[in-house]
């Protein structure tokens, strides 16, 4: 049997019993992932002061808990899981992790990924708004999407229900720049559920991230901690619609902390749902009108926006077997023989062109795929 990589004891140590992603990251940022689940199957962590802090109150009783869960757990059998449902882990550090999250001042310390997250380059434009919005506030939603995606701007939402699917379905009938959706439940949870054609649309046609382990149902803490990724990934955060208080409101405040520029759409003076943006709009916060808006606030013109995504040359026919056999997922080069049933040589040779060209890297005994994001 092939080692686990260290992706495995990551995605492991994530589905922990009251791991959370702060607890996480801390563990993460000592020690790598198979060090750090020795730790906490043998309670040793507890001898860290900042891993303790990091507990908070009843750590002790937190190590027994996670004693007991990594007695049940099978470090073998959450990989392939995660293998089994299509589903990339990418670890704080590692190749597929997108840098737009590395150097953010909370990143998280594992990431669920569905899709392509090499698609998280050039001008990137976070939509959020009321989940209870008007009729008003989708259509502008959808034509923000739209026009944004037309020019070349890739939209980021979270694909709830109101002003966020109507943003990744206008992002989509553009059919340009891919969308980029960061969910509050395990990317095998679909919420909402009458989503689910919109949420494998963006799994298709972009990427969908996710810090909940698989499984994890949609519970109301995860979703402050969805809206600072939103926030992290995006050059701009418009809000379209927002009630007096909100999670959109709450993306506002994450914005402000990584210094990201905040815009809104005027709405109805006598509409509850604008209250929350007119308020934004009173504060100083620049307007979004239509999306010239946006694109002159980002500095680009329609034109500049499609020319600057991503240019890497696509890679040969064959090679391409070999990134779909990684699938985002770190395989061994007698893994990637075994799924693509290509010869040693050929395959040394795809690996080698698909290295130099960026598209993966190697990490040890094992090959995993690049999410190069550039701004």
């Amino acid at each position: 049997m092939a080692p686990l990589p260290p992706e495995a004891f990551a995605a492991t140590l994530a589905g922990l019993p009251g791991m959370g992603p702060g607890r996480l990251l801390a563990l993460l940022r000592r020690w790598e992932p198979a060090v750090a689940w020795d730790r906490v199957a043998t309670r040793s962590w507890l001898s860290h002061r900042d891993i303790v802090a990091a507990a908070g109150n009843g750590a002790a009783a937190l190590a027994d808990t996670w004693v007991a869960a990594a007695r049940s757990t099978d470090v073998a059998s959450v990989w392939a899981r995660h293998e089994e449902a299509g589903v990339g882990v990418a670890a704080l550090g590692s190749a597929a992790y997108p840098a737009a999250l590395a150097a953010d001042v909370e990143p998280p310390a594992v990431l669920f990924l569905q899709g392509d997250p090499s698609v998280v380059a050039g001008p990137r434009v976070a939509i959020v708004g009321t989940r209870r919005c008007t009729s008003y506030g989708a259509d502008v939603a959808f034509e923000l999407g739209r026009d944004l995606a037309a020019a070349g701007v890739a939209v980021v939402s979270g694909l709830a229900l109101g002003i966020d699917g109507a943003a990744h379905a206008g992002a989509l009938s553009a059919d340009t720049a891919p969308p980029i959706a960061v969910v509050g439940s395990g990317l095998d949870v679909v919420y909402p559920r009458r989503h689910r054609a919109l949420w494998r649309e963006v799994e298709r046609r972009g990427v969908l991230f996710s810090e909940a382990p698989l499984g994890s149902p949609p519970e109301r803490w995860r979703f402050p901690a969805r809206n600072r990724l939103l926030a992290a990934l995006a050059d701009i955060v418009v809000v379209v619609e927002s009630h007096e208080a909100g999670g959109a409101l709450l993306t506002v405040t994450e914005a402000q902390r990584r210094d990201r520029p905040v815009m809104a759409v005027p709405g109805p003076v006598r509409s509850s749902a604008s209250t929350g943006t007119n308020r934004l709009l009173a504060d100083g916060f620049a307007p979004a009108c239509d999306a010239s808006d946006v694109l002159l606030a980002l500095g680009l013109s329609p034109a500049l926006a499609r020319s600057v995504r991503d240019g890497r040359q696509p890679p040969a026919d064959g090679d391409r077997t070999v990134l779909d056999a990684l699938a985002w997922q770190p395989a061994s080069f007698d893994q990637l023989a075994a799924r693509t049933g290509l010869a040693l040589g050929p395959l040394a040779l795809a690996l080698g062109r698909l290295e130099a060209g960026g598209w993966l890297a190697r990490r040890g005994a094992w090959y995993e795929q690049v999410a190069r994001t550039e701004s």
